[in-house]
């Protein structure tokens, strides 16, 4: 007979366990071993912190968006050096002993673009480098509170859900708040109604913003006085603000105009470049457009997004690590055929896009109109290779504006 072995942690023996696992010098039972394992694990989460030696420098940062994102460098730029400086900042507060020391305050960023000029992308792309807590909200389902919509605080419930819950790893977190625009003070006149989706989510956002302890429902939805909240600083979690902000450049021609007083009123107004007056966006501009001047003074980085050109939509088909074309092309390939597209089909598919003003947002919906048709029949009939050309494309791209011609008669 064997001889009775025990668990070496808990000393049960091994008739009073499902399982127990033999070392060399002991024994750990199934138990114990999933007892280790999560204080392995919350180890592992207090720990996960940010060693200065290992946080890239803006330029790797940038190295590594431009195998993702085309063109943009003056966004890139500016992004790099606030999410280096941001991080940094923690590793010297982190080891800060002196309380009368400098302290550096946080730099929050707001970046202005068209829709489909990779916003969105940008703020994706450096949190998947740097391997922290991420999530983008919506702010156009925020409200006041007490208003149908959600508060200011499901911001952070969303941020809370990334990281399991654990409030130390989300204080370290980024949020990307989408479409910040649409929160814009609606009027400067005073209205017997509330703007309960517009100032008033600005002044609710200003807590996040600026660096507080915010009571966060661990679910999301409304607060009520018998629920368990988790408390969460927002000193050091990183916003990252994106909107359009759809005719700011009205508000953009009009300052530059009523600046241009004097003599050579004419040759300063030839030296702006009426093309893209987005370039030269200021903190004023998003004052007179609707957001306040709080926010705005929390958002201290102001950068701008270049509207896509013929050629930058060219390149985004075909050389990010991830583009759409190496997309399709990996699609086929897992079921055994080579797909190519004639050059021609390419170029026809930025004029499309640039037809339908969607910015790289519209290339993927355009590539998946000409497509469906192939990979509805590629998988079955599994051709060695499939080439897409000009006038097959043109042909299902016809297809798809006869069918919306047909619903609008």
């Amino acid at each position: 007979m064997d001889k009775m072995k025990h668990c070496s942690f808990c000393g049960r023996s091994n008739n009073e366990v499902n399982m127990l696992i033999t070392g060399i010098n002991g024994c750990i039972c199934d138990d114990c071993a999933q007892e280790a394992n999560k204080v392995v694990m919350e180890n592992r989460k207090s720990t996960n912190k940010f060693e200065i030696g290992t946080l890239p420098t803006p330029k790797e940062i940038k190295e590594y968006l431009d195998q993702y994102v085309i063109g943009q460098d003056e966004a890139k730029i500016s992004m790099s050096v606030a999410v280096y400086n941001h991080y940094k900042r923690l590793q010297y507060e982190q080891g800060r002993d002196d309380a009368n020391d400098v302290e550096i305050e946080k730099s929050n960023i707001i970046m202005v673009g068209s829709t489909g000029t990779g916003k969105t992308l940008l703020a994706r792309t450096i949190a998947k480098m740097l391997l922290v807590p991420f999530t983008i909200v919506d702010a156009t389902v925020l409200t006041e509170a007490g208003y149908v919509g959600e508060d200011v605080e499901s911001i952070l419930s969303r941020l809370l859900q990334e990281c399991n819950y654990d409030a130390s790893v989300a204080e370290r977190g980024i949020v990307f708040i989408d479409e910040i625009d649409k929160i814009a003070r609606k009027s400067d006149n005073p209205s017997i109604t509330r703007d309960v989706s517009g100032e008033g989510v600005q002044q609710g956002l200003l807590k996040l913003l600026e660096g507080s302890v915010i009571n966060v429902p661990p679910y999301g939805g409304r607060k009520h006085p018998d629920q368990k909240f988790i408390q969460v600083n927002t000193k050091n979690i990183l916003f990252i603000c994106g909107g359009a902000f759809d005719g700011i450049e009205r508000r953009i021609a009009q300052r530059l105009n009523t600046h241009v007083v004097g003599f050579d009123a004419v040759e300063n107004t030839a030296k702006v470049d009426k093309s893209n007056l987005m370039q030269y966006i200021a903190p004023m501009d998003l004052k007179a457009f609707g957001l306040i001047p709080e926010i705005i003074g929390r958002l201290p980085i102001l950068t701008h997004l270049e509207p896509l050109d013929r050629d930058a939509l060219r390149n985004i088909l075909t050389e990010p690590k991830n583009s759409i074309i190496k997309q399709y092309t990996r699609l086929f390939e897992i079921d055994g055929t080579k797909l190519k597209f004639q050059p021609e089909v390419l170029d026809f598919i930025v004029d499309k896009a640039i037809e339908f003003k969607l910015g790289a947002r519209g290339l993927r919906s355009i590539v998946e109109s000409i497509m469906m048709e192939k990979m509805f029949e590629t998988p079955s009939s599994k051709p060695k290779t499939l080439t897409i050309t000009l006038e097959y494309a043109k042909k299902q791209i016809d297809k798809v504006a006869s069918k919306i011609a047909n619903s609008q008669q």
